[in-house]
């Protein structure tokens, strides 16, 4: 992708205006010769991030936010911002990963989902090195980070809205490319045994895993590391003195044969909404038990009600102009049902 020229500069907005505090940019160039077309993309950028304040955003309703983020092809081209929660929240100025690197291999290209923050695709980057180098790790396959201009997905995530999430496979890289073909049909492999939910299979699970999830976990940027309740389990026992790092991993659902890093808001970036800290101590303790129990995977009584889908009017106001801003926005108007045009009335006998 070629980025845009130019740097990214504050620019203060007059009495009365309401362009959320987070989002008050202006973009500058240094070509001369394309002064003219940034300004005015400039411009266009600053009037589509204020649509948050108009009525019918305002209002609440329409399509689902999963089907507005989805929709729309490449980012916002200025400064890379974190915009709200993981799991409510938005991102401005996203950089691609590379599908390709020495050590890594991006999965799952159609979806379209390794935007993320600067900071974010630092990470996976020197991550996967590192895993090589240090560990002997052959090199990683990541899965999902986030969108485009992040916001809630169509499939898989909850949270993976704002560029500072990613699924890395506990399966190692391949020693060679993956066609976009296998990149779409290989399927991450289960270190947990079938209708157990947290029993590892040991089989498969190797202390190399171990060491690099530590390594994952060693970074200052990371704020914490989801993983099955059993891979967690497997850690207590095998870390030994050097348990600091386990404060970092925490169990969840469904992370059985990938594990899920998430990364601090980057410091003073107004906007971004922080997790609470996790509790003190390594975590192997009366919480893990909670969810190694049995009764945790019990199917509940009574009927399941989904939760209500998130609509762009549940995100942070900012959103709306992320969502909408040139090149290829995307509004709800988009998404409106429109009423059939009327037949034509028949010719009478």
């Amino acid at each position: 992708m070629r980025r845009p020229t130019g740097r990214i500069r504050a620019v203060a907005l007059g009495p009365g205006q309401t362009l959320p505090s987070a989002m008050r940019w202006t973009v500058a160039t240094d070509d001369s010769g394309s002064r003219s077309r940034t300004i005015r993309a400039a411009r266009l950028l600053i009037a589509a991030l204020l649509l948050p304040t108009s009525g019918a955003l305002a209002a609440g309703g329409g399509p689902p936010a999963k089907q507005l983020f989805g929709k729309v092809a490449g980012p916002v081209p200025i400064e890379a911002r974190s915009i709200g929660f993981y799991s409510r929240g938005c991102l401005a100025g996203a950089e691609p990963l590379p599908v390709d690197g020495a050590e890594w291999q991006a999965m799952r290209l159609s979806r379209n989902r390794h935007w993320g923050m600067p900071a974010l695709v630092a990470y996976v980057e020197k991550l996967a090195r590192d895993a090589r180098v240090k560990e002997g790790w052959s090199g990683l396959l990541v899965g999902d980070m986030s969108q485009p201009r992040g916001g809630p997905m169509p499939t898989g995530h909850a949270s993976h809205q704002i560029g500072l999430d990613v699924d890395i496979w506990l399966d190692p890289m391949p020693g060679r490319m993956l066609s976009a073909t296998e990149r779409e049909a290989i399927g991450a492999t289960s270190y947990v045994r079938a209708g157990t939910n947290v029993e590892l299979d040991k089989s498969r699970w190797t202390a190399a895993h171990s060491r690099l999830l530590r390594l994952a976990s060693s970074y200052p940027e990371v704020e914490r590391i989801f993983v099955n309740p059993g891979i967690k389990k497997e850690l207590c026992g095998w870390a030994g003195s050097d348990r600091a790092w386990l404060r970092k991993i925490r169990p969840w659902y469904n992370h059985d044969d990938h594990f899920h890093v998430r990364l601090r808001c980057p410091a003073g970036l107004a906007g971004c909404q922080a997790q609470e800290p996790t509790p003190a101590g390594d975590g192997c303790d009366d919480n893990l038990a909670w969810w190694l129990s049995p009764e945790r995977y019990r199917p509940p009584k009574g009927p399941i009600v989904p939760a209500p889908e998130l609509t762009l009017s549940d995100l942070p106001a900012a959103c709306a102009g992320i969502l909408a801003a040139a090149p290829d926005g995307v509004t709800p108007a988009d998404f409106a049902v429109r009423p059939p045009l009327p037949r034509p009335r028949p010719e009478m006998n």
